[in-house]
């Protein structure tokens, strides 16, 4: 799983005088509120996504009056949690959301699940009833500590106005080291509403918690040896190498070793699609090559990666010849999944770095790899599997080409936000990741719903960057609602619809394992009164429901129009834009492994079992 966010711009809590230099700790006599907004400051929170309501309303008072940090009003909880999510990804920097007590801290709780697994760093903040009602059933009470508990990094209640500083300061310290996560701090409104003393910075207290950062050297000479001494290694690159910025560093050792390079889902852009190289991403709908390196490859090399399922597939079966090299900041991932033979604890960086100056020297003492035999496989499969697509007959769009346009047209840089499903796929395969941080999604979770709001908040935190969000007509309707906040605060992020007027991946299984019974998969009202087949979700109109929403909203149908429609939202910047491509609904994604099945059961396409030769194995 993903290492420690240690890239440039984290927050950390040390503190910084209000003319930004350091500071001494000076005393001033505060409500709870007030000290939590100069608290916020002090860690150097400058975007706070939220919603107000009773028990956190002593907090949005000062907020008013900051000039250091801007709030921006969201219309369901769930986006704020998602759009810090975004901000997170995006910019290296800890997302925050500030939200009520009852329904609107649980309403956090998905986006909190989803941060949580993929290791993202967010600092929410949650109102709750006064401290002497907790535990009563009291009016908007959930124990959200409780609630959240095992899908946060760490919580805290916070009854005592004199305690709201030092937790917001080990509430950042926790979200951005280590292994980055969420932590949630819940504040009794009372808390806030009482006098108390403000000083900074404060002591942080926090027994036990000391994440280990520099591997051991012994275990990284063991992996240098293996990396040299093996025939068919694979570097197993993880969101973890994108948390700890150290796209620089894996790039310098896949290029002194010369090992493949296969990045997963989270991964995408922390080393470069185009490079030779890269083999593709690994995985349940990976590349052909990436999914085949791991299961021929006798060394694997995982670098912030947790062999989860949609990786391994069947896990008894994965990568039967293998050696494990596993090197993760959390040492509870390592031998979860798979057992490891050199397993390391660190950062990503400091592995990395660490391994490159062991590899050479091994080349400095004439051990050296040979993978010429390796390469020639690779290469091969590379050749006669590539990802691809077929043009519907009956001329209509294809979602694989719109997604395909739609990188090749935008700008340099653009950040590219997905939601979950066949357009997430596609999205990982067809647009090319040069740059890290330019992919968000919800890998872990794989949370409908994700795109628009995690798209505002990577714009809002990176605003001279383009912003697209890649999203389904099922994934749009959950959280369409956010685009009326992205109008009013002057974010313009474009959203593609990828319409195909059915939950497509769902559909997708539908069509494979259940003799093509499409049972509430269907999201369009059925034929025309001509008997037409419908064609994309019509019910809601997205064009008129985004105007309504302060939008620049346009409708494509038809290939020859595909570009056009593209290069007109990439020249509007003034409001959203929102296109809907209505696409045939039959494409599939491929390739694909199927659920419980091994790796080795890899189809290329609907009926085509790649051929990988009788020597693979060797």
């Amino acid at each position: 799983m993903p290492m420690t966010e240690q890239a440039t711009g984290a927050q950390h809590p040390q503190p910084r005088a209000r003319n930004g230099g350091p500071s001494s700790a000076t005393v001033e006599h505060l409500t709870g509120a007030q000290s939590l907004i100069r608290s916020l400051e002090e860690v150097g929170a400058d975007t706070v996504f939220g919603l107000p309501g009773g028990c956190i309303l002593p907090a949005y008072d000062p907020l008013m009056d900051s000039t250091r940090v801007r709030h921006i009003l969201v219309r369901h909880e769930q986006g704020a949690g998602h759009a810090a999510t975004g901000y997170a990804q995006a910019t290296g920097k800890v997302g925050v959301c500030m939200v009520t007590s009852g329904p609107g801290a649980t309403n956090l709780v998905t986006p909190i699940a989803d941060a949580a697994m993929d290791s993202v760093p967010m600092v929410a903040i949650t109102g709750q009833v006064a401290s002497a009602a907790i535990g009563t059933d009291a009016f908007q009470e959930a124990d959200i500590c409780g609630i959240t508990m095992p899908i946060t990094k760490h919580n805290f209640l916070v009854t005592r106005a004199e305690d709201i500083a030092h937790t917001i300061a080990e509430a950042f310290h926790i979200a951005s080291t280590g292994r980055p996560g969420p932590v949630l701090v819940d504040i009794a409104k009372d808390a806030l509403q009482s006098k108390t003393t403000f000083s900074w910075p404060p002591t942080m207290d926090l027994p036990g918690y000391r994440p280990v950062t520099k591997p051991h050297a012994k275990q990284i000479r063991e992996a240098a040896k293996l990396i040299t001494q093996a025939k068919r290694p694979v570097l197993y690159v993880g969101g973890g190498v994108m948390k700890a910025g150290a796209t620089a560093e894996l790039k310098v050792l896949a290029e002194l070793t010369g090992a493949p390079v296969t990045t997963t889902l989270m991964a995408l852009g922390s080393f470069p699609d185009s490079h030779p190289l890269h083999v593709g991403m690994p995985g349940m709908h990976g590349s052909v090559t990436a999914v085949t390196a791991l299961q021929k490859a006798d060394l694997i090399v995982a670098l912030g990666a947790r062999f989860d399922d949609r990786v391994t597939g069947k896990l008894d079966s994965f990568a039967p010849y293998a050696k494990i090299v596993h090197a993760d900041i959390d040492p509870a991932e390592i031998g979860k999944n798979r057992a490891a033979d050199v397993p390391i604890v660190g950062d990503a960086r400091e592995v990395i770095a660490d391994l490159v100056q062991a590899v050479q020297a091994e080349h400095t003492e004439g051990h050296t790899g040979d993978y010429a035999a390796w390469w020639k496989d690779l290469n091969r499969w590379r050749e006669t599997y590539p990802v691809g697509y077929d043009l519907p007959e009956d001329g209509s769009l294809s979602p694989q080409q719109v997604i395909q346009r739609i990188g090749e047209l935008a700008p340099e840089g653009t950040i590219f936000a997905a939601g979950v499903g066949q357009h997430q796929m596609w999205a990982s395969h067809f647009i090319q990741y040069e740059q890290p941080a330019t992919w968000l999604n919800s890998g872990g979770a794989g949370t409908m719903g994700y795109a628009v709001p995690a798209a505002m908040g990577a714009k809002a935190g990176m605003p001279e960057r383009a912003v697209w969000a890649i999203d389904g007509d099922g994934c749009f309707q959950m959280t369409n609602q956010e685009l009326t906040t992205c109008a009013l605060n002057n974010i313009p992020i474009k959203v593609a619809i990828i319409n195909n007027g059915a939950l497509g991946m769902v559909r997708q299984w539908q069509t494979l394992f259940y003799n093509q019974r499409y049972s509430n998969t269907v999201l369009h009202s059925g034929p025309d009164a001509d008997g037409n087949a419908a064609k994309g979700t019509r019910v809601p109109d997205f064009v008129k429901l985004s105007e309504a929403m302060g939008c620049y909203a346009i409708r494509c149908e038809d290939p020859a129009d595909l570009d056009k429609a593209i290069a007109e939202a990439n020249a509007i910047n003034d409001r959203p834009v929102v296109i809907d491509f209505i696409v045939h609904e039959d494409a599939m994604v491929w390739p694909m492994v199927a659920a419980g099945t091994s790796n080795d059961e890899v189809m290329a396409a609907r009926g085509v079992r790649p051929d990988f030769g009788d020597n693979e194995d060797d």
